[in-house]
């Protein structure tokens, strides 16, 4: 009799290993097979005993989970066929005859066998259906099941049977096969005498090799695609180019990704793969940059929208033409990045935010359908924050808006920061109303366009990245409705982020089960990179730590766990005490340093595409080695600093650093002896980093440490700076374009604060600012208004109350009929003087726009 310590650990172990299995193994896993959508070699196919048969002395019975696939034109196919050792086949084929009411037949040999069944859609392509076969020795027959089906047929079967199990394709002697459904299965086990004596969970991530749990039977497959890496890993379904300033808008109930171009209306099918496109028969678009387009499902309309010239087209999908086109005569766009949505409640489109011309926006602007009539919308409730780079989801009363980057004044130059509070936009009421904000750690982020919101879960998904980087990448998360928490989820996707000339955008397929994300770059020549990603739903976790171990790590932590469970159980049992428990500790995240918004666009000529051996000095400190990949991490704390003292003193001096000086700022509190030797090891450490970029090395010549590198092979942003800097007696657009380039990138250096450093960033800052305002004083203020904002933008990077920058920005504001915002201009620039030296500035408004200097 088992005593009662033995029955407890018993119990205790079921108990807690059928918790950690539900939970561990109950996300997306299993095999997927490649069927007619490809060519027959790279089709999918699963042998459960490679070089072998499997043997059995009794009955035993075959267990698996099957799912299809949906959307795919052709099912017909081999499931699973087993080979004995008489070469008799035994196959379950799946045959979508619309005259047939059974799809699902078993062949023996050469004949249909009296087996048939079906299994309706909505469970074959939504959820996982298990499927068994039993070979019964002492009846001599072969029983089917699948639900409450069953049925048999005779077999004549010996206990020296041995057989091949395939599934899918198969190049098995006589019996190859490549016509397969395109299915998906898990959780293969094989029983005898009511003992498993075989499992393949088929939860790998990745590989040809199939870890078999019970016996160490491996199996193979060949062109696998793994379950859980479609829930893991973005998938890149489509890349096109378009004509224009392309924007994008998503049919949900088709679920097509609808790209409008200037010259045609591309639309992209998510469940066929395909992309078509449809030329206007109303002439070309004139597309604006900033324009957005939206799909309204209700009335299942595409329409194309342009907030300056308060304009939305509609297009007509019988006779291809939009309703209206745009007018070119037109500044640039005051609403980059905004947000909308269509709300049946009253027939309009909201659209809320935006960023344009040194201004972020919190204003809420309705256009009527009915009346075909604009207004901005009065709103109450919290105070919602000008800002763009939001993202909304929109419900049947309203919208959730999520984030952005923006400023409490809406003036950019006024400490623009990241912003993570999550507002609800009520329509009826017309008010906001906040529900919390998050708390940040790590590196700062915005958002994509929309949120895919999950009222049945108060939930929402959204795809964030990080403003500061062009080489950035879109992350997906999963955050609470209710209260302030996220988690990622998925791979990142590479995104080039260029503030104006990029945009990103999150959908949802219901019926195919998968998260759509939307790239959009346009470059220099006025067309526009289009990028189409999925994400099968739901997602995986996105720390691979969490997911894709092999099942022998994974059940060999649980079993390690739960062994230690319940000897602590035993523990428990014989004290008969209470253990109180460890309560959850929330962090505080401390919020890092805001990082400056973008400039608006320079001519693209400049922008740095390649990353190949670059290392980059504004913003974060970035190094990339000769092949683009980012090597700064490689960058300890004490070789980060001895690499930018010898940099900036080899670009800034000519001639880079004595060693005396060296260790005068590094190892001041070593001896000779000793700082030599760590000299000579760092020095070593840092030689091997940039052996990795094209054409820099550090060298000691004339006594003096240097940093050479070939800069037309090795892109140093602080060179080309201070070559910009020194030849600024000779305006040129071009020129400061490029230094624009270089400082959208962000402040020079901002977190490195080493003290010996603040003479370059002061010498930089006033340099930069001496360069702007020597060509803005070339420029006459009718000829290009925006450029001079533009250029006064630049010297607010570096000091916030510079008075010329202010005046120039309220005279070219004034001259394009801005009265208001030169207004606002001022009287924030007065504010901020104000805080710095405790008086009052000496200059009225009307006194700064006659001032003829």
């Amino acid at each position: 009799m088992p005593t009662m310590r033995t029955k407890y650990l018993l119990f205790t172990l079921s108990v807690l290993f059928a918790f950690f299995v539900n939970k561990g193994f109950s996300q997306s896993y299993g095999l997927g097979f490649y069927s007619h959508e490809v060519v027959q070699d790279q089709r999918t196919g699963l042998d459960l005993s490679p070089g072998k048969t499997l043997c059995f002395s009794s009955s035993f019975e075959l267990t698996f989970d099957l799912s299809f696939m949906p959307n795919r034109d052709d099912y017909f196919g081999y499931i699973l066929r087993f080979v004995d050792n008489n070469n008799e086949n035994i196959d379950l084929i799946y045959d979508k005859d619309p005259k047939e009411q059974n799809h699902f037949k078993l062949i023996i040999g050469d004949k249909f066998s009296k087996i048939a069944f079906n299994i309706p859609a909505e469970l074959l392509y939504s959820s996982w259906n298990t499927v068994k076969f039993k070979f019964d020795y002492e009846k001599q027959v072969l029983q089917l099941s699948y639900g409450k089906f069953s049925s048999t047929s005779s077999l004549a079967l010996k206990t020296s049977d041995c057989f091949k199990i395939l599934f899918g394709a198969n190049e098995y002697l006589g019996f190859k096969t490549t016509d397969v459904p395109p299915m998906k299965i898990r959780n293969v086990k094989i029983s005898e005498k009511d003992n498993t004596k075989y499992s393949w969970p088929l939860d790998e991530y990745d590989g040809a090799a199939v870890t078999e749990m019970m016996g160490n039977k491996a199996a193979t497959v060949v062109n696998p695609l793994w379950v859980k890496k479609l829930h893991h890993e973005w998938q890149l379904l489509q890349r096109f180019s378009v004509k224009g300033a392309a924007s994008i808008a998503f049919d949900e109930k088709n679920e097509v990704v609808n790209v409008v171009s200037s010259d045609s209306l591309y639309k992209y099918s998510v469940r066929s793969g395909k992309l078509a496109s449809v030329g206007y028969l109303s002439g070309p678009q004139n597309l604006m940059r900033g324009n957005q387009s939206l799909f309204d499902e209700r009335n299942n309309r595409l329409m194309n929208v342009y907030i300056d010239q308060k304009i939305v087209s509609i297009f007509d999908t019988v006779d291809k033409k939009w309703t209206h086109n745009f007018s070119l005569n037109t500044p640039i766009t005051d609403f980059w990045q905004y947000n909308k949505f269509y709300s049946a409640a009253d027939s309009s489109l909201y659209l809320i935010g935006g960023y344009g011309h040194f201004f972020y926006k919190n204003q809420v602007q309705r256009y009527h359908f009915p009346t075909k009539t604009w207004q901005i919308v009065k709103v109450s409730g919290s105070t919602f924050t000008p800002r763009y780079l939001a993202a909304l989801g929109s419900t049947a009363g309203g919208a959730y808006v999520l984030g952005g980057y923006g400023s409490s004044t809406g003036q950019q130059m006024l400490n623009p920061r990241n912003l993570y509070d999550l507002l609800y936009f009520d329509v009826k009421s017309k008010s906001f109303r906040k529900i919390y904000e998050l708390k940040i750690a790590g590196e700062h982020f915005v958002f994509a366009n929309s949120l895919v919101i999950d009222e049945k879960t108060n939930s929402y998904y959204a795809l964030t990245f990080p403003k500061h980087k062009y080489k950035s990448h879109l992350q997906l998360i999963r955050g609470s409705l209710l209260k302030p928490e996220y988690q990622l989820f998925g791979s990142p996707i590479p995104f080039v982020f260029h503030d104006i000339n990029s945009f990103a955008d999150l959908f949802y397929c219901e019926k195919s089960k998968k998260f759509i994300a939307v790239a959009l770059f346009r470059d220099e020549t006025d067309h526009t990179n289009v990028q189409v990603y999925s994400l099968s739903s739901p997602p995986i976790n996105a720390d691979p730590k969490l997911n894709l171990g092999s099942n022998k790590s994974i059940y060999l932590f649980v079993s390690i766990a739960l062994l230690a469970i319940a000897a602590l159980g035993l523990v428990y049992f014989r004290r008969r005490k209470a253990v109180p428990k460890a309560e959850a500790l929330l962090a505080e995240v401390a919020t890092e340093a805001v990082v400056n918004t973008a400039p608006p666009q320079v001519s693209s000529k400049h922008v740095v595409k390649a990353f190949k051996s670059s290392i980059f000095l504004f913003g974060d400190m970035q190094v990339f080695d000769k092949e683009g990949r980012e090597i700064t991490k490689q960058f300890t704390p004490l070789i980060k600093e001895l690499f930018l003292i010898i940099l900036l003193y080899t670009i800034r001096w000519e001639r880079g650093i004595s060693s005396e000086k060296l260790k005068e700022l590094l190892w001041f509190d070593k001896s000779e002896e000793s700082a030599r030797n760590n000299r000579s090891v760092n020095i070593a450490k840092l030689k091997s980093i940039l052996e990795k970029l094209d054409h820099c090395m550090v060298s000691k010549e004339t006594g003096y440490w240097k940093i050479n590198c070939d800069f037309e092979h090795t892109y140093v942003d602080y060179y080309h700076c201070f070559a910009t800097i020194k030849d600024r007696n000779k305006p040129d657009k071009d020129k400061v374009a490029e230094l624009a380039e270089i400082i959208k990138r962000g402040a020079f250096l901002p977190n490195a604060n080493y003290e010996w450093m603040d003479q370059f960033k002061a010498e930089i800052s006033n340099e930069i600012i001496d360069t702007y305002l020597h060509f803005a004083h070339s420029i006459v203020i009718a000829d290009d208004p925006d450029r001079l904002i533009e250029l006064a933008n630049y010297i607010f990077y570096f000091d916030p109350i510079n008075e010329e920058a202010m005046s120039i920005t309220c005279k070219a504001l004034v001259h394009l009929g801005k009265h208001s915002q030169a207004k606002n201009t001022y009287e924030n620039f007065c504010k901020e003087y104000k805080l710095l030296y405790d008086e009052e500035f000496d200059k009225s408004f009307n006194d700064i726009l006659s001032d003829q200097t």
